[in-house]
């Protein structure tokens, strides 16, 4: 799977949704320092790079999300950003998601022959509570983009998008609960609002994870392990595939070195990803078989750590 590229790491926290952000707590138990901004050298090229045939590595119709471990509107990545977009302008063919809590920079960081927009990104703005949607939504509309979405994530508060969705804008809303160290609980009742919000605009709605800490009927749920707070997520019920997001893109600008057919993109999923609440917003993967291993001994841990019906399907 080649779904994430990070052509710079490290981030400046900026609102409460960055309190317990799962890449400070990650770089931090690498001994490293989560708040150091810098460019990613051997991953900066990463979509126009290229296998030992002579094949882009990311291959056509796959989507790609950005700076996972940063802020693409960083402005402490301005002098790399104009680089970062002329890559993404010479790969029409790829889909690029561009997710920030700093939608307030975006329109002075568009390249100058911008105009409406590039047909291969896709714009989210995160809002953790009402605060931040009340503040990011609004510009989120503003802003010249083909295709745009919001991520609830870390969803920390009750949230209402109602007088936004009728704008016929909004595309698709990610919700999942917060990880690590001090997760702030997550409320099923706010998960549902949100999920009956976007059904009655017909805007997709992914609840993608529970998260640590998942309260539902007065009781709180302490789940650790990332795949059953998926698969949790996956048994409340809580996804609705609306129009979707269609991408209408276009063949890469630079051709194939040998001039041979381009491979596009198929999605793929093993049987382990029928109950992955994540399925509708994932990339898929290659059918490599690389993976059967690790699944099978990922699965014996989970046993080990996770007893049958400990949590039961609390989503529902």
């Amino acid at each position: 799977m080649h779904d994430i590229w990070n052509p710079w790491h490290g981030c400046v926290k900026k609102s409460e949704g960055c309190l317990n952000c799962y890449m400070f707590y990650q770089d931090e138990q690498r001994n490293k320092d989560g708040g150091r901004v810098y460019k990613v050298l051997q991953n900066f090229d990463y979509p126009l790079q290229r296998d030992k045939n002579g094949k882009y590595k990311v291959k056509s119709g796959e989507t790609i999300r950005v700076c996972m471990t940063s802020d693409f509107f960083l402005s402490e990545a301005d002098a790399w950003r104009p680089q970062a977009w002329e890559i993404m302008r010479q790969r029409p063919d790829v889909a690029f998601m561009l997710l920030t809590k700093r939608p307030e920079r975006v329109a002075a960081c568009l390249p100058p022959d911008w105009k409406d927009g590039w047909e291969n990104i896709f714009f989210n703005i995160t809002a953790e509570n009402q605060k931040a949607a009340d503040e990011r939504v609004p510009l989120l509309l503003s802003l010249p983009f083909k295709h745009k979405g919001i991520v609830a994530a870390p969803f920390i508060g009750e949230i209402s998008l109602k007088n936004w969705l009728s704008s016929g804008q909004i595309e698709q809303v990610v919700a999942g609960g917060e990880n690590y160290g001090g997760a702030r609980p997550l409320s099923y009742e706010w998960v549902k609002k949100l999920y009956e919000e976007c059904k009655a605009y017909g805007v997709s709605f992914c609840f993608m994870e529970t998260g640590t800490n998942f309260i539902k009927d007065g009781k709180t749920y302490h789940i650790p392990d990332k795949r059953v707070q998926s698969r949790q997520a996956f048994l409340s019920g809580l996804q609705y595939l609306g129009k979707g997001v269609s991408f209408r893109l276009k063949p890469a600008q630079e051709q194939d070195l040998f001039g041979e057919e381009k491979e596009i993109y198929q999605k793929f999923f093993r049987e382990t990803c029928d109950e992955c609440a994540s399925r509708m917003i994932c990339n898929g993967c290659s059918d490599c078989g690389r993976c059967k291993t690790a699944e099978k001994q990922a699965e014996k841990a989970t046993r080990k750590t996770v007893p049958a019906g400990k949590y039961g399907k609390i989503g529902i």
